[in-house]
C-alpha cells in the first residue's frame, strides 16, 4: 500500500493529451437505447449530449453571427445547441436583426411566413438550423418560451392555448421534422394546473403529427425542476430534462438527477440547465460573485456520474448575445463574442472525450465505490466539494470525480479483474496521466496529483486486461 502510495506520488508524470481528431462524421440523436438510459445516433450508437444554452441566436444574432457561434461550438466538441424560436427577450415583438417578426398578429396558429427564400423570420430560422445540421449539431429546439404559454402576454392571457398549441406544434414539427433536431418543450416554466398541463400535451401532440414521430420530444422546466414530475409516464416524453440550477454547490437538486435515474420505466435523464459560466452564483453577485469555470465544470461530474446521459453548458454573456449597446440582463460581464473563448466552454469537451473513451452502453452511477471517510464531509464531501463515481456495470471500469486534491479510497471489486491499470485525467486539460498497473484487492487509497489544492481530477480504473486507450483518447 505504501509503495503504491509513493509511486501515485513520486512516480514521473506520464502526460498523454487528447490526440487530435479529425472532422467526425454527422450524427444526429434519434432514439432512446432499449434499456432506457441514454440517446441513440442514427447509427444506433449512443450520442453524448452535450449542450450549450443559445436561447437568443435565432432572435438575436444575423447570419455572419450566427455562422461564428456555431463554428466556434462545433470546433469545442459541442453536440447540441439549445435555442428557442419564440424566444424570452421579447421574441414576440422585438424583430429579428432582418426586421422580422415570427406571428402574425401575435397569433401561434399563424407564422408569418412569405413565399420565396430570406424574406421572413422562420427563413433565417432555416439558414441557422441547417448551418448548425452542417457542422454536425443538433439543434435542442424549443418551439417557445415558456413565458408565451404561462404569463400574460396579450389581453391579459398567455399567447398560447391548447388549440393553437397543437396546430403551432403541427407546423413546426412539419417544417423542422426532417432536419437535425430534439424537440424540447417548456421553456423555464413549470406546470401549475391541468390546463396547462393539457397545452404542452396538445403542443407534443402537434410535432408528433407535424414530424411522424422522427425525433426526441423532452421538457425543460424551471430551476430546481424536472420534467419527470409532470410528463415521465407521457407517451411523447423521450428523455427527463432537469434545470438544477444556478447555485455552486452539490444540493439536493443533483441527488434529484440521481432520483430520476432510478424511475421506472427507465429514460434518460439530462441537465438541460445548470450554473452558467461568469454567471452570478445563484443570482446574488453582491454575495457571492460570478461563477468561474470550475464551478461549471464540477456540475457536469455531478450529472453525468450521477446517471444522466450527457450534460448542458451556458454562459451568461452567449446564452442572451449580449454586446454593448444591447440591453443586459443580470449583468454580464464581457461581450458574447469574447464570452466564447472562456475556459469552461474548451473543458467541457475533455468530459466527452473521457466518457467516450470508455463503454458508454454499460456505464452505470455508483456512489458506494467511494469509501466513505471518518468524517463523511470529507469523503464523499458536502457542498462544492462532493465526490461521485460511475463505473461499468460488468465491472470493466470505474472512475471517480473529486472536486479537490484530497486523498480517497476506493473499494477495489468494483473492478472485476486481477490487475488494475490506474490514471489521472485532468479535466482543465484533458490530458491522461498514468499511475500505474497493480493487483486488484482490498480498498486503495489514492492521492490527487495536486494534493491540498482546489483543483479537481478524474480517478480512472480499467481492467488491465482490456487494454483500453488513457482516458480521453478514442478507442
Amino acid at each position: 500500500m505504501n509503495a503504491l502510495r509513493g509511486l501515485m506520488i513520486a512516480a514521473p508524470a506520464l502526460l498523454l493529451a487528447i490526440s487530435a481528431r479529425g472532422e467526425e462524421p454527422h450524427r444526429f440523436p434519434t432514439g432512446v437505447s432499449a434499456d432506457g438510459r441514454y440517446l441513440t445516433a442514427d447509427d444506433g450508437k449512443p450520442f453524448f449530449y452535450l449542450g450549450d444554452t443559445a436561447w437568443e441566436l435565432f432572435h438575436r444574432c444575423d447570419r455572419e453571427e450566427a455562422d461564428r457561434y456555431l463554428a466556434d461550438r462545433a470546433r469545442k466538441g459541442f453536440t447540441v445547441i439549445q435555442a428557442v424560436a419564440l424566444s424570452e427577450v421579447d421574441g414576440h415583438s422585438a424583430p429579428n436583426p432582418y426586421g422580422h417578426l415570427p406571428l402574425v398578429d401575435l397569433d401561434p396558429a399563424r407564422p408569418a411566413v412569405k413565399d420565396g427564400p430570406e424574406n421572413d423570420y422562420w427563413d433565417h430560422v432555416d439558414f441557422i438550423v441547417d448551418r448548425a445540421n452542417a457542422l454536425g449539431l443538433t439543434i435542442g429546439f424549443l418551439p417557445t418560451w415558456g413565458r408565451y404559454w404561462h404569463d400574460p402576454i396579450k389581453d391579459g392571457k398567455p399567447l398560447f392555448n391548447a388549440a393553437n398549441a397543437e396546430s403551432y406544434g403541427e407546423w413546426i414539427g412539419r417544417r423542422y421534422g426532417e432536419k437535425g433536431v430534439i424537440w424540447i418543450l417548456g421553456g423555464d416554466r413549470n406546470i401549475e394546473d391541468d390546463a396547462q398541463r393539457a397545452l404542452i400535451d396538445a403542443m407534443a401532440r402537434g410535432i408528433r403529427k407535424g414530424d411522424g414521430g422522427k425525433r426526441l420530444i423532452s421538457f425543460h422546466p424551471r430551476g430546481g425542476g424536472g420534467s419527470s414530475q409532470w410528463f415521465h409516464g407521457s407517451d411523447w416524453l423521450s428523455f427527463n430534462m432537469r434545470q438544477n440550477g444556478h447555485g455552486a454547490d452539490f444540493n439536493g437538486a443533483y441527488e434529484k438527477t440521481k432520483a430520476d435515474y432510478d424511475l421506472s420505466p427507465p429514460r434518460p435523464v439530462i441537465d438541460g440547465e445548470p450554473l452558467y459560466e461568469a454567471h452570478p452564483i445563484a443570482f446574488k453577485a453582491d454575495r457571492n460573485g460570478h461563477s468561474l469555470a470550475a464551478d461549471v465544470r464540477r456540475p457536469f461530474y455531478w450529472d453525468v456520474f450521477s446517471g444522466a446521459c450527457g450534460h448542458t453548458y451556458g454562459h451568461h454573456s452567449v446564452w442572451q448575445m449580449w454586446k454593448p449597446g444591447r440591453e443586459p440582463i443580470n449583468n454580464p460581464l464581457l461581450p458574447w463574442t469574447e464570452a466564447l473563448d472562456d475556459p469552461g466552454a474548451g473543458q467541457m469537451q475533455h468530459g466527452r472525450r473521457l466518457l467516450e473513451s470508455r463503454p458508454m452502453a454499460s456505464r452505470i452511477p455508483d456512489d458506494s465505490i467511494i469509501v466513505v471517510d471518518r468524517v463523511k464531509t470529507s469523503v464523499p464531501g458536502a457542498g462544492r466539494y462532493r465526490f461521485v463515481a460511475t463505473r461499468d456495470r460488468d465491472g470493466a471500469y470505474a472512475m471517480v470525480y473529486a472536486p479537490i486534491g484530497r486523498a480517497f479510497s476506493v473499494h477495489m471489486g468494483a473492478i472485476k479483474a486481477p490487475k488494475v491499470r490506474a490514471w489521472w485525467f485532468d479535466p482543465r486539460t484533458g490530458a491522461a496521466q498514468s499511475i500505474g498497473e497493480f493487483p486488484n484487492d482490498g480498498d486503495r487509497r489514492f492521492v490527487p496529483p495536486s494534493p491540498g489544492e482546489a483543483l479537481d481530477w478524474v480517478l480512472v480504473l480499467d481492467d488491465a486486461s482490456k487494454n483500453y486507450p488513457p482516458p480521453g483518447q478514442s478507442r
